[in-house]
C-alpha cells in the first residue's frame, strides 16, 4: 500500500542553534493508519509536526535536509500525485493545508483568534477551500461543533474563545481541523486539555474519521494510555532522533530500547495507590456554600437577564499538608472554584476561610499580605508567562513583590528551582517562546514554589508534561508538601494523577460536588454514576485491555452550564465516616 506520507532523512535546525532539533528522521504512515509519536518534552515531536506542515519557518527553524513525500489529491477531481512537501512552493502548500492535510495544535488559546467569534472561525475553515454559501457554511460549522460534543453549540457559535474553558477551546480546534475532511491529520497533543470522558469520545471520533475517509493520522502525545488506545504503530523520539518504531502491542510487551521501557514504566496507572491520610488534621481552608455566577451578555434588543451558574453551593475543607483533588468534566466548575478561593474570581456568595480568617469579601488591601501564602499554577502556561520577561524574572516575580531579597539571591533561588523541575540553570536568560509547552509548564510550577506558599491551587499542573517529567514533578510537589506543610487544591482530569497526588477527592458535575471522600474509598467503590463514568473513561497504558467506547457526536444528557434554571435542593446520604454521594 502506498503511504499517504513518506518522510526520508528529515533534518531541522533552528536559527543560531549548534545542533539540529530533528536529525535523520524517517518514517511512513499509510492510509487509515494511526502513527503515534512519543517522547519527552523537547524530543522534537512538535518540531516534526510543524515541519510536515512547512510551518517551521515561522518558528525560526528550517528544513536542512530530507524529503517529505505526500500523496496529494488532484484539483477538480483530477488524479492525485506524489509531491515533496519540503520542495513545494508556498502557493501550492496553502491549497493543501486544511483541505488535504490539517493540524490540531497543542495550545488552542494561542491558535484561536481572540477577536473573532467561534462560529466565524469555524466558518472560515469551512469556506477556506470550498465555495460554500454563508448559510450553508454556518450550518456545517454547527454540525462540526455538535460532532465534537460542545455543549449548547448554537450559543457557542456567537461566543469568543475567552468565554470557553480550555477543553471547549480544544474541541473548537478539532472541529476546524475536521472541516476539510483531510487525507492527513496531524494531532499535536489534541486531548491534553480535555477531561477523560471527552478525551475518550474525541479518540473515538478520530478513529471514526480515519475509518470513514481512510485518513492517515499522526498523533503526538506524552500519554502512554492514549497511545495504547489509539495507535497502530509508535515512533519513539529522544533529543531529535528516532529511538525505535514498532507495532503498538509489541512496543508495550517488548520495548527494545531502555528509554522506551522508562516511558512505559513512568505512565501513571489507576490503582497504584494514594497518599496516606493525615494523622492530626488541621484546617487551613474552609469553603461553605460557595456560589459563582456570571452574567451573559444581552442581545441587541435586550431581553431577560441570563446567568451562567458555574459553581453552585460548593463546600469543602482542606487541611495543612493535605491535597484535595477536584475532578470533573470540562466546564464542571473546577477552575472557577480554584480561582474563587484565591479571589481571582469574585464569588457571588458563600464563605471562604483561610487559616481562620474570612476572605470571601476582603478588599484588595486585606488580601495583599495573604498573596504570598496563596499561589496558583495556571492551566495555560503560555498565557500565564509574560513573553517580555526572561525566565529568571518570571520565576522570581513573586519574590520581588513579597520580599526584599537581592537580585543575586533571587537568581540563585531561580537556578535551584529550575533544577528541581527538570530544567537547567542555563535557561535563566531565555524567554518563554524558546521553550516547548511542557517546559513552559515547569517554569510556572517553579514560579509558584518560589515563595514557599502555604496553599497552592494547581490547575492541571502536569497535563502538559511528558510522563517521565510528570512523575518527577509530582514527586517534587509531594516532597515539598511533606517538607513545608503545603496544602494543595489539585485540579485535574487525569484520574491516575489525582489518585497519586490526593488524600481526598471531590467529584464535580455542572458546578456541584456529587461525591467526596478519601481517594482510595471513592476510586475503589464509587457511589455516583458520574464518578463511575470518569473512572471508566480513564486511559490505560495497556493495548491488550478492552475499554468501553463512549458514544460520539451526541448531545450530553444535560448541559454543562445550567443557565437560568432554579437550583434544586440536594440531599446527601452518609457513606462511611467521610465518603458521601449526592442522591438528588
Amino acid at each position: 500500500m502506498t503511504p499517504v506520507l513518506d518522510v526520508r532523512g528529515l533534518r531541522v535546525r533552528f536559527r543560531g542553534a549548534a545542533a539540529p532539533a530533528v536529525k535523520d528522521l524517517s518514517f511512513a504512515v499509510a492510509p487509515g493508519e494511526v502513527l503515534a509519536i512519543v517522547g519527552e518534552s523537547g524530543s522534537g515531536k512538535s518540531v516534526t509536526a510543524l515541519s510536515l506542515m512547512r510551518l517551521i519557518d515561522r518558528e525560526g527553524g528550517r528544513i536542512e535536509a530530507g524529503e517529505l513525500w505526500f500523496d496529494a489529491p488532484g484539483a477538480n477531481g483530477a488524479p492525485g500525485e506524489r509531491v515533496d512537501l519540503a520542495a513545494l512552493p508556498e502557493a501550492r502548500l496553502r491549497r493543501l493545508r486544511g483541505e488535504a492535510m490539517a493540524m490540531i495544535f497543542q495550545e488552542p488559546m494561542t491558535s484561536l483568534n481572540p477577536v473573532m467569534t467561534v462560529g466565524d472561525q469555524v466558518i472560515e475553515a469551512v469556506q477556506a477551500h470550498r465555495p460554500v454559501a454563508a448559510k450553508a457554511a454556518r450550518a456545517r460549522a454547527l454540525e462540526l461543533l455538535r460532532t465534537v460534543r460542545l455543549s449548547e453549540p448554537e450559543a457557542r457559535l456567537d461566543q469568543h474563545p475567552h468565554e470557553l474553558s480550555g477543553g471547549m477551546r480544544q474541541r473548537v480546534m478539532i472541529a476546524m481541523a475536521m472541516a476539510g475532511r483531510p487525507r492527513l491529520l496531524i494531532a499535536d497533543e489534541p486531548t491534553t486539555a480535555l477531561d477523560v470522558t471527552v478525551q475518550a469520545e474525541i479518540l473515538a471520533l478520530i478513529e471514526d474519521l480515519r475509518a470513514e475517509t481512510g485518513a492517515a493520522v499522526i498523533f503526538i502525545t506524552h500519554d502512554m494510555g492514549v497511545v495504547a488506545q489509539i495507535a497502530d504503530r509508535v515512533l519513539v523520539m529522544r533529543r531529535g532522533e528516532p529511538v525505535e518504531t514498532s507495532e503498538t502491542r509489541r512496543l508495550f510487551a517488548q520495548p527494545a530500547a531502555a528509554y522506551t521501557q522508562d516511558l512505559i514504566a513512568a505512565a501513571p496507572r489507576l490503582g497504584s495507590g494514594a497518599p496516606a491520610p493525615q494523622d492530626r488534621p488541621q484546617a487551613l481552608l474552609e469553603v461553605r456554600d460557595l456560589v459563582a455566577r456570571f452574567p451573559l451578555a444581552r442581545g441587541l434588543f435586550g431581553g431577560a437577564r441570563r446567568e451562567v451558574r458555574a459553581v453552585d453551593r460548593v463546600g469543602f475543607r482542606l487541611d495543612r499538608s493535605e491535597t484535595l483533588g477536584l475532578v470533573g468534566e470540562s466546564g464542571s466548575g473546577k477552575s472557577t472554584i480554584g480561582r474563587a478561593v484565591l479571589r481571582l474570581v469574585e464569588p457571588t456568595s458563600g464563605s471562604i476561610r483561610f487559616d481562620g480568617r474570612e476572605i470571601a469579601r476582603a478588599d484588595a488591601a486585606a488580601m495583599a499580605p495573604l498573596r504570598r501564602d496563596m499561589q496558583m499554577i495556571f492551566q495555560d502556561p503560555y498565557a500565564s508567562l509574560n513573553p517580555r520577561l526572561t525566565v529568571v524574572r518570571s520565576i522570581t516575580e513573586p519574590l520581588a513583590i513579597h520580599t526584599d531579597m537581592s537580585l543575586s539571591d533571587r537568581r540563585d533561588v531561580a537556578a535551584d528551582l529550575l533544577r528541581r523541575v527538570g530544567l537547567s540553570a542555563d535557561h535563566l536568560d531565555r524567554y518563554p517562546h524558546q521553550f516547548s509547552g511542557g517546559q513552559r509548564q515547569r517554569l510556572c510550577i517553579a514560579r509558584a514554589l518560589s515563595v514557599r506558599p502555604r496553599l497552592i491551587v494547581a490547575d492541571e499542573p502536569v497535563s502538559a508534561l511528558d510522563v517521565s517529567v510528570q512523575a518527577q514533578v509530582m514527586d517534587l510537589l509531594l516532597d515539598l508538601q511533606a517538607e513545608h506543610g503545603i496544602a494543595m487544591l489539585f485540579i485535574s482530569h487525569d484520574m491516575a494523577v489525582v489518585e497519586k497526588m490526593s488524600h481526598r477527592i471531590a467529584v464535580l458535575d455542572r458546578g456541584r460536588i456529587v461525591e467526596s471522600g478519601p481517594t482510595t474509598s471513592v476510586l475503589a467503590d464509587p457511589g455516583h454514576e458520574h464518578t463511575r463514568r470518569l473512572i471508566a473513561a480513564a486511559p490505560i497504558p495497556d493495548p491488550t485491555l478492552e475499554r468501553p467506547r463512549l458514544p460520539v457526536g451526541r448531545e450530553p444528557a444535560s448541559p454543562i452550564f445550567d443557565i437560568g434554571a432554579p437550583v434544586p435542593p440536594q440531599a446527601f446520604a452518609e457513606r462511611g465516616a467521610e465518603h458521601w454521594v449526592a442522591t438528588a
